[in-house]
């Protein structure tokens, strides 16, 4: 079945960028056994999807439902905190800034406190929010669209996600490109919009880099569903993990259209 285009979050592309700067940016040998809530992420048993229930069926929905949320959100505001660490929890760079976007395509950053290496925070963080800036208005573009195209979809089975019911559909690449990823999706069953997303690049990114992981947390802000949380960890080879964790609060809606 054909399906309408639904893109990857712009959040993807900090995976890339993190893993082509990490390697020769932090020097510090790693050897503490300490996990991140990557590797903490637990998979209880799936319960089986309710009758009628498939993949095709989830994603046009929640395209169908995507759509109308995004004509209604016209402007928002919210606080981010960007931070670099390594495994033992050790800061490397720290950047809060405030998000203002209006629709459709316009993103800006107010800086608010930085700490940490000076270096890390302009080749990297500084990096990250221009990259999502030339994203949004339409600068960079890649074929990373979640669509029959792109990935092959198998519907897993139910799971609650806190207080949430979500479908659980696994999106496997039709090829190895770097620009799309392996991964799990949690759709609520109840909104039709991306509760969670936990996965890996479908290609190597570097010689650098032996395995890249990300994991995203959305919350829902009235009517809308906004990122709660991104991490994002990279095993540098001879280097160690680097972790990359943006937390999204305090969110104000500043102009919504409803019907």
């Amino acid at each position: 079945m054909a399906m309408t285009t639904f893109r990857v979050p712009q959040f993807y592309r900090k995976i890339l960028l993190l893993a082509l700067v990490a390697g020769s940016l932090l020097s510090t040998q790693l050897d503490s056994q300490g996990k991140s809530a990557l590797e903490q992420q637990s998979d209880p048993t799936l319960l089986t999807a309710r009758a009628g229930a498939t993949a095709e069926r989830i994603f046009a929905e929640l395209i169908r439902r995507n759509d109308l949320r995004n004509t209604e959100l016209r402007s928002y505001s919210e606080m981010r905190s960007y931070s670099l660490s390594d495994q033992k929890g050790k800061v490397h760079a720290q950047t809060e800034v405030r998000l203002d976007y209006r629709a459709p395509d316009t993103k800006s950053f107010v800086p608010i406190s930085e700490k940490g290496s000076a270096v890390v925070r302009h080749l990297v963080l500084d990096r990250l929010m221009e990259s999502e800036i030339e994203a949004a208005s339409g600068k960079s573009h890649r074929d990373s669209s979640i669509n029959g195209a792109n990935y092959t979809f198998e519907l897993l089975g139910e799971q609650d996600l806190g207080p949430d019911r979500c479908f659980v559909v696994h999106a496997t690449p039709t090829r190895k490109d770097k620009y799309l990823f392996d991964g799990k999706v949690w759709i609520d069953a109840q909104d039709y919009a991306v509760a969670q997303i936990v996965g890996h690049p479908a290609k190597k990114l570097s010689v650098w880099v032996d395995k890249a992981d990300f994991v995203r947390r959305y919350q829902k802000i009235g009517d809308f569903w906004l990122p709660l949380k991104d991490e994002t960890s990279v095993h540098v080879r001879f280097y160690g993990r680097k972790i990359l964790t943006i937390d999204h609060q305090n969110y104000t809606i500043n102009e919504a259209h409803t019907e």
